[in-house]
């Protein structure tokens, strides 16, 4: 039995300001009639994908693309097709969609989607839309414990919700106090903190998940259950095996100069662009980079920025 051919296929999540993201419904007498997706359509010979996916918005939905930002690809194996999803976030558009061949629409919260049944092909697409777009790093060896927490209530009072906890020279009984400080904080306001770690000490310490860096990720057979998992990568051979382990998420860098790395050669945007030109899962562009860097970020193709001093600048 011969494998079928790939199916190349540009794919749109249409992210309003309020966060939602738009829907389509699969039209009787297609594959998954009545499942919901996000639209988009088949690249056309000859067609990229990003002129594919302007092409698609304009004919299923009536808008005209003005900003979007390569994402993840994604590949699945359907009963009737194989397909290669690159998967962009459109941030801008003029018109207001609507189903121009009669397919229903809805505007639909991440976390929170009150409709079903959604193509199987989304389901990691899903977890990441719930991924926010800045990751903090945590400082409190160099600002001082208490300096430290006090920035970080104020960060999350702002709206940062993903936090790494990332104390290596610290002993696990000044860590765990620490711990026991942040994480209610954090979980008050709905933000995740990740542990720089294991999974076991991570589970210890109440944080939601942990964060591996390369030479744990390297070692690794598996994720952890029951945690989000997310690790350091520095190179394509790094990125891949992350990505071979389905974890949440990854982080990339240095990005540009760092204090904490100074023999680092850094990637600069076009090595980041190049890295995560077919990335499977969600990556933050790390290292020397401030919270106005995140457009730049998105537009090559990250899905966010980690930030470590810049998070915690008052």
């Amino acid at each position: 039995m011969t494998e079928a051919p790939l199916v190349s296929v540009a794919v749109a999540v249409l992210l309003r300001r309020d966060g939602r993201v738009l829907l389509a419904q699969r039209l009787p007498g297609t594959p998954y009639a009545g499942y919901w997706e996000f639209p988009g359509g088949k690249l056309e010979p000859g067609e990229s994908v990003a002129e594919a996916l302007a092409r698609e918005l304009d004919e299923e939905l009536g808008i005209e693309v003005t900003r979007a930002a390569p994402w993840l690809v994604r590949r699945y194996v359907y009963p009737h097709a194989h397909v290669e999803l690159s998967f962009f976030r459109v941030l801008a558009w003029r018109g207001e969609p609507v189903g121009r061949d009669g397919q229903a629409t809805t505007w639909q919260t991440p976390g929170a989607f009150d409709v079903e049944p959604l193509l199987p092909a989304n389901a990691t697409i899903l977890r990441a839309l719930e991924l926010p777009a800045v990751y903090g790093i945590s400082m409190a060896d160099e600002l001082g414990e208490e300096t430290f927490l006090e920035r970080a209530r104020s960060a999350i009072a702002g709206g940062l919700r993903l936090i790494q906890l990332r104390e290596k020279a610290w002993p696990i009984e000044r860590l765990q106090r620490l711990a026991e400080r942040l994480v209610p904080v954090a979980r008050a306001a709905g933000a995740r903190v990740m542990l720089n770690g294991d999974a076991a000490l991570a589970r210890r310490l109440g944080c939601a998940g942990v964060h591996w860096p390369a030479s744990m990720l390297l070692a690794a057979k598996a994720r952890p259950e029951g945690l989000l998992c997310a690790a350091s990568c520095h190179d394509h051979a790094e990125l891949e095996r992350a990505a071979a382990l389905e974890l949440d998420f990854a982080v990339l860098g240095p990005v540009a100069p760092t204090p904490s790395h100074p023999d680092a050669v850094p990637l600069g945007w076009s090595g980041v662009a190049r890295l995560l030109g077919s990335t499977p899962i969600p990556v933050y562009a790390l290292g020397g980079l401030s919270a106005s860097d995140l457009d730049v970020a998105i537009e090559h193709g990250a899905h966010g920025v980690a930030l470590r001093r810049a998070a915690w600048r008052t």
